[in-house]
């Protein structure tokens, strides 16, 4: 049975010298729910617990550079890792996920992983609630699929708790990809993969569903700052790195077809619209949970 609470765990912060949060100031939407990077684009040396398949409260230790931490190399490894942004208010999303595609218990989640080689965990802050927190705590021990951030849960702070998320991340596991999700989206966890196995050239890609238009990438436009939204954030901060950016239309499909990834309610919402009710309906159709990972013409 896990724990009433979970493991907690003290990354550092990163060393000064390391340059992290640049960014470009151009104000475009580059993905609204999901993204990821090919390998480590922070230079960031903080230290690891033995890492288990569970849940992990990440707590952010401000107190000078041990000099005794874990070396990098007892991260969990995987292809990549998949990070379900979530919040107070989405229990009842979380519960609609476990009884679809989101597997709701500790050990058919290890089971996804290993057929998949990708990581999930649910990703959420704090709240000086504390009911919030009790009741959090409650589905914590029983379902021992979160990872806890020491960040404030608002909406407000959204970009702050996804750079929080991706240092975590980087901490706890070694993966090629590191995967943003909300959760209010159907997911196909064995096409994802697929999509995240392929060769490629560029050593750094950020892939997602560029809906707002082309990508511009002009050196001169560059500045250190957050915007508002977070997915803008990002997307700002990957055109400062020079990353190859890939357009995949699946991670944004509006139905579930032969080769959709994540189904979402374009244009109507910006995930699923009513999630607890769609993505039941959806897992119902032949269509979205029964088709083969590949379609018949490959």
């Amino acid at each position: 049975m896990p724990s009433s609470s979970p493991k907690s765990f003290y990354p550092r912060p990163p060393p000064r010298r390391t340059t992290f949060l640049i960014l470009t100031c151009l104000f475009l939407s580059l993905s609204a729910f999901f993204f990821a990077f090919l390998r480590p684009l922070w230079d960031w040396d903080p230290p690891c617990s033995n890492r288990t398949p569970t849940s992990v409260r990440v707590l952010w230790d401000h107190r000078p550079t041990a000099q005794h931490d874990p070396p990098l190399h007892d991260r969990h490894k995987v292809m990549a890792f998949v990070g379900i942004q979530t919040g107070f208010g989405s229990v009842g999303r979380r519960q609609s996920l476990r009884n679809t595609w989101f597997p709701s218990d500790p050990h058919a989640l290890q089971g996804l992983e290993e057929a998949t080689g990708l990581a999930f965990r649910f990703v959420i802050g704090r709240t000086n609630d504390r009911s919030k927190m009790s009741a959090l705590q409650k589905e914590v021990a029983q379902y021992d699929d979160f990872i806890l951030l020491d960040v404030e849960e608002e909406y407000s702070k959204l970009p702050y708790k996804t750079l929080a998320f991706f240092k975590a991340a980087y901490a706890l596991f070694e993966a090629d990809f590191y995967v943003k999700a909300d959760d209010d989206i159907y997911l196909r966890p064995d096409r994802l993969s697929l999509l995240l196995a392929k060769e490629r050239s560029h050593p750094q890609t950020y892939i997602g569903c560029m809906k707002k238009g082309p990508v511009f990438t002009d050196p001169k436009l560059k500045c250190f700052r957050m915007f508002s939204n977070e997915d803008v954030t990002i997307g700002a901060w990957m055109l400062a790195m020079n990353v190859n950016h890939e357009n995949s239309r699946e991670l944004c499909a509006p139905e579930c077809t032969s080769t959709s990834i994540a189904v979402w309610d374009i244009p109507k919402c910006s995930g699923l619209c009513n999630p607890e009710k769609r993505m039941l309906e959806l897992h119902q159709q032949e269509s979205c949970a029964k088709s083969p990972t590949l379609g018949s013409d490959e």
